[in-house]
């Protein structure tokens, strides 16, 4: 199995980067705003984009890692790194279409954004490309990654209540309430399968490739 693991290096140098520099800018936000550390951190992970680029960026750090000829497995498995791309592909649709008209990052903050939201899913889009897709992808695989932004809704939730925040305009229930809030979760819920479907498909052309090639 002859795969470089020059993708998922690069890969996880560019996820790696654009959350130390969010990272940064957050927490130097809240220290110019008198707040703790302890406070910057708990506001840069809630959020969706910041724990799927994190969630990218371990996935590509176990396949830059992976020996030469080892068989993708882990956190590098099919499944895992498919879950990954699926995560990051939709933060970056969702960004685009609901999230970039409503504010209007400058300088720093607007590399971050860019990378957080459109080189990462770019580049993990890529990387699937070019990942060893020896096993064949169930079309059921995205029901089964549906638990990852299941977790995170529930989370939010949760993380909502205790503190009165929520970090998306969309799953904002003290605005909306759970009602509107769980029907566009469903909504993105919806969006995270299709794109799944397409990453399994992907994942399925790359395969018979690879088998026949």
């Amino acid at each position: 199995m002859r795969t470089s693991r020059m993708p998922a290096l690069l890969l996880a140098l560019l996820a790696w980067g654009a959350l130390l520099l969010q990272l940064w800018l957050s927490l130097r936000l809240v220290r110019g705003q008198g707040q703790s550390v302890a406070h910057g951190l708990l506001v840069y992970f809630g959020y969706f984009t910041v724990l799927s680029n994190l969630f990218v960026a371990v996935v590509a750090t176990a396949g830059a890692r992976r020996r030469p000829r080892e068989r993708p497995r882990g956190f590098y498995g099919i499944g895992v790194v498919g879950c990954a791309t699926t995560s990051i592909i939709v933060v970056g649709l969702g960004y685009h279409v609901l999230l970039r008209e409503i504010w209007d990052p400058q300088g720093l903050q607007k590399l971050a954004d860019v990378l957080l939201h459109y080189a990462v899913p770019v580049g993990a889009l890529l990387h699937w490309f070019a990942y060893a897709h020896v096993e064949r992808l169930s079309w059921r695989a995205p029901l089964a990654w549906c638990a990852w932004p299941l977790a995170y809704f529930a989370y939010a939730l949760v993380r909502g209540a205790i503190l009165h925040s929520y970090p998306y305009p969309f799953i904002d229930v003290a605005g909306l309430g759970y009602g509107r809030a769980t029907l566009n979760a469903l909504g993105l819920l919806l969006v995270f399968v299709l794109v799944g479907l397409v990453v399994v498909w992907i994942s399925r052309v790359r395969h018979r490739r690879m088998r026949h090639g």
